[in-house]
């Protein structure tokens, strides 16, 4: 059978190519490198697909542009016997989008309107998996009433009823700032539920917190653990945007997310949502990465500069509840937690 993966020399879209070709699928990348105009040459994925490219003789990877329908419909019509398509394809960066927002949203929203129309066209049976994102709920967090967010030493904390609580599908995605990004990604994230709803394709939206590992190429505008480190071994500055470095993320490693991909694979539904990330189990704020660091490298506050001002559309605190995804799969679960997934990062990148 045949998987189509989108971004496939990305964090996700790697470790779903090495994923499923060591499961014997064949695989076709559908990578051209964007991340390299995105972010420069920090960005470049370029040796991921070769690579993979040496590393598999099932994986075969197109240099095309997602947003270019004359040029991407060819390979739908073409493959046969489409199994899945998985997503993970895009622009990524909230800075990026409000400088450069015709490519943003052509990659993002455009790109998966193409994407869905030759999977209806040419494999409506086929399952479609989308990588969306938490941001977008866009800042709405920040103010909830629903959600009590307080200030502690290290981190801000999100409690509910003065219970520790987390984000779930019924947060609202109106009445907020998203930044260009975010809206981008809503319209992305709405396309592949109502082509759910209108054609009946079996789409997976998956709304994550931080993906990392060690694969993260992280940059200044995206990843901020794996470019936290890289900043770290390299003895560069790291400038913290807003809210003193106590905004917090849960993060979910790459291969987990891979996994549960697998899980709603092997039993699609239809236009089903997800928040998938770290959870309660798996969070970090900047300060606390900071105090993880203190033991293995002397000085590091030398190199942790401050601006007061946030990025636009920034969560202040994010942790994604995770219970609907494994309500409707009970086999999927997180192996990696942020200990070892920072240890990872650290010594393998």
């Amino acid at each position: 059978m045949n998987i189509i993966i989108t971004g496939s020399g990305g964090l996700v879209g790697s470790e779903a190519v090495e994923f499923f070709c060591a499961k014997g699928y064949n695989v076709i990348g559908i990578d051209n490198n964007f991340r390299k105009k995105f972010f420069g040459h920090d960005g470049c994925n370029f040796n991921n697909l070769k690579n993979l490219e040496k590393k598999f003789k099932n994986f075969k990877n197109y240099k095309i542009d997602i947003s270019n329908i004359k040029k991407l419909e060819p390979i739908f019509k073409k493959v046969k016997n489409i199994y899945t398509i998985i997503h993970a394809a895009g622009q990524p960066a909230h800075d990026f989008s409000n400088i450069q927002p015709y490519m943003d949203f052509n990659s993002n929203a455009l790109g998966t309107l193409n994407l869905l129309n030759c999977t209806k066209k040419y494999h409506p049976n086929a399952s479609f998996i989308f990588v969306s994102t938490n941001k977008v709920y866009g800042d709405l967090i920040n103010y909830s009433k629903i959600i009590d967010i307080r200030e502690e030493e290290l981190r801000f904390e999100g409690y509910k009823n003065n219970n520790k609580t987390s984000i779930n599908e019924k947060m609202s995605i109106d009445q907020s700032t998203h930044s260009l990004f975010g809206v981008s990604k809503v319209y992305a994230d709405l396309l592949c539920q109502e082509y759910s709803n209108l054609y009946n394709l079996k789409t997976g939206i998956f709304r994550c917190g931080c993906i990392t590992g060690k694969k993260h190429n992280g940059v200044e505008q995206h990843g901020f653990m794996s470019y936290f480190i890289k900043c770290l071994k390299n003895n560069y500055d790291y400038t913290i945007y807003g809210y003193k470095g106590k905004q917090v993320r849960d993060n979910i490693h790459s291969i987990d997310l891979v996994n549960a991909f697998f899980e709603f694979i092997k039993k699609p539904k239809s236009g089903a949502v997800y928040n998938l990330g770290g959870g309660r189990n798996n969070n970090i704020s900047i300060l606390e990465l900071i105090q993880i660091f203190k033991d293995k490298k002397s000085n590091i506050e030398k190199n942790i500069l401050y601006d007061n001002k946030p990025r636009i559309g920034d969560h202040k605190w994010y942790i994604s509840d995770n219970t609907k995804f494994i309500n409707d799969y009970p086999n999927w679960s997180q192996k990696n937690n942020i200990l070892n997934i920072v240890d990872e990062i650290y010594y393998n990148s």
